[in-house]
């Protein structure tokens, strides 16, 4: 554990895997650090930024969006992309140096798209979407916030153009899931799944009987027995819509970028792929099929921990923390 004076904010960085869980398991130290107030005017106050009360009814809600029985749903749509992903890469693999993140992230956001908000955006067909030209903007503008130090002033970041930019995208970004969430709603309602006759059906009877996006369990949850609003879900959306395609998009890449370097695993993988699933790569994967790569799993975890996603988690205290002591050091 180190420490770093930056003005007369006090930072503390620990790595020490105990102190670090007792921080992230706590259920009271969850107020961000103000380093995540740069993504306020586009993710609102949804779980990423929200603590207190308002985080755990939140975490309440958002809970039912990942039983297995809906996300099972989706391995259809996974394959749809993965195979989309493989066809645009495959002219590429002629010897030379490839940058394959742009590749990845527009099939992440394909896949976070209909898994989320239960719509096709088309990203690795039609990359000059808007949306999706949006989205690759703004976080061009919120990486500038935080690298360019003089940016992280808000009053020095409302006079630049970059602050115009980022308005102008936000607006676009806003507007495509309003939309989205307000379709959705009308369509919801004329079944009777809300705000109809129809009772509440079980979870497990929703996931046998279509698929359930995620803003699907938004539009029928509920906060002290009412409804979300647009604006609520909405927050929810945009920031698993920004989590889910970008951290998953680090992953991905990191553990292809190993892969490469370590032929000799790659070989084991395709090989352990190939025994589960046959040499035709068109060949439907079921969820049983990916519980069975075992191997395959071991790669994952072992690219996550050589390279996490979101290697810092800021949290600001603003009480007494006991973290326990170190054990003694034997030589």
């Amino acid at each position: 554990m180190f420490r770093v004076w930056i003005g007369n904010r006090l930072a503390l960085f620990c790595t020490n895997v105990k102190f670090n869980e007792t921080v992230l398991s706590s259920q009271k130290q969850i107020r961000k650090s103000e380093l995540y107030k740069f993504l306020v005017p586009w993710l609102g106050d949804g779980l990423l930024l929200s603590t207190g009360q308002k985080w755990s009814n939140k975490r309440k809600i958002l809970t039912p969006a990942f039983h297995f029985k809906i996300l099972d749903q989706f391995i259809e749509v996974f394959h749809k992309q993965s195979n989309i992903l493989a066809d645009r890469l495959r002219p590429e693999a002629n010897g030379t140096l490839v940058n394959i993140y742009p590749f990845v992230t527009l099939a992440a956001l394909d896949i976070i798209c209909e898994t989320a908000m239960g719509t096709s955006i088309n990203a690795q067909t039609d990359a000059d979407s808007a949306y999706v030209k949006a989205i690759t903007e703004l976080s061009l503008v919120l990486t500038g916030r935080f690298v360019k130090v003089w940016q992280r002033v808000d009053f020095l970041f409302n006079l630049s153009a970059d602050k115009r930019r980022q308005d102008r995208i936000i607006r676009v970004l806003h507007e495509f899931t309003t939309k989205i969430i307000q379709s959705r709603r009308r369509e919801l309602m004329e079944q009777g799944v809300i705000g109809g006759t129809v009772e509440d059906e079980d979870m497990a009877d929703i996931g046998t009987k279509r698929r359930m996006a995620f803003l699907d369990v938004l539009l029928q949850a509920t906060i002290d027995g009412r409804p979300l609003t647009d604006r609520e879900i909405q927050e929810e959306v945009d920031t698993f819509m920004f989590e889910g395609h970008d951290t998953t998009t680090i992953a991905i890449s990191f553990t292809l970028l190993l892969l490469a370097r370590h032929p000799e695993v790659q070989e084991k993988v395709f090989q352990e792929v190939v025994d589960i699933l046959g040499n035709d790569p068109l060949t439907p994967v079921s969820h049983r099929n990916l519980q069975d790569m075992k191997y395959l799993e071991m790669v994952i975890k072992e690219s996550l921990r050589l390279y996490p996603p979101v290697p810092i988690i800021a949290r600001r205290f603003t009480e007494n923390v006991e973290l326990g002591r170190l054990a003694p050091v034997t030589q």
